[in-house]
């Protein structure tokens, strides 16, 4: 089943602050940091990101999961403001054996990438707040209904305009324009920044 998935990103300066910031806003720690790896799979001439679409494998907290991404048809639905994509996502048994059937079909790994990853959650509505902790920075991410997203920002003390729809993909692209590094992909492998969290 197909369920809509509503998020925002915003920098996190300190991630101490931000924890400490969290129950008073009616949030409970549900998953503690756990190295996330994830590995995006798409044609060789990139026809899914074309069409804004990820197809993903996702290794977390001793589980895999397939993940297919889709954008709305409806630009309408939503303030532009928000990020609004339809999500598919099913456990499954074995990653690397999915990942050996999607390049029989065609599908190759286009890119990687990782963090580690904290998670709570907003009893009451059902919303999520993640800090992960990536190669480049740490950034949190909201994931909810608008109301609640705002409420949330405003609670937080983040002003709106401090936010971003980007991807992880998009944010990578965006640190390699600016430092020049030659990493393919955001892992702390190929990245080795000295920043790199002690887990």
């Amino acid at each position: 089943m197909s369920s809509a998935e509503i998020e925002l990103k915003f920098a996190v300066r300190s991630s101490d602050k931000l924890r400490a910031q969290l129950p008073s806003l009616g949030l409970t720690l549900l998953t503690p940091c756990t190295l996330e790896q994830n590995t995006l799979y798409d044609t060789p001439d990139r026809s899914l990101r074309e069409q804004k679409q990820i197809l993903r494998i996702r290794s977390y907290n001793g589980r895999w999961t397939l993940t297919y991404k889709r954008p709305s048809a409806d630009d309408t639905l939503l303030d532009l403001r928000f990020k609004l994509r339809y999500e598919t996502e099913t456990e499954i048994a074995n990653g690397p054996a999915l990942g050996e059937v999607f390049e029989h079909l065609g599908y190759l790994p286009a890119f990687r990438y990782e963090k580690y990853r904290e998670e709570w959650l907003h009893t009451e509505s059902g919303g999520h707040v993640v800090i992960d902790e990536t190669p480049i920075g740490t950034w949190a991410e909201l994931e909810g209904s608008p109301d609640w997203i705002d409420t949330m920002l405003a609670g937080l003390g983040i002003p709106a305009e401090d936010s971003t729809t980007d991807s992880y993909g998009r944010l990578f692209l965006s640190w390699k324009e600016q430092t020049g590094h030659p990493a393919e992909n955001l892992t702390f492998e190929e990245i080795a920044l000295d920043t790199v969290p002690a887990r």
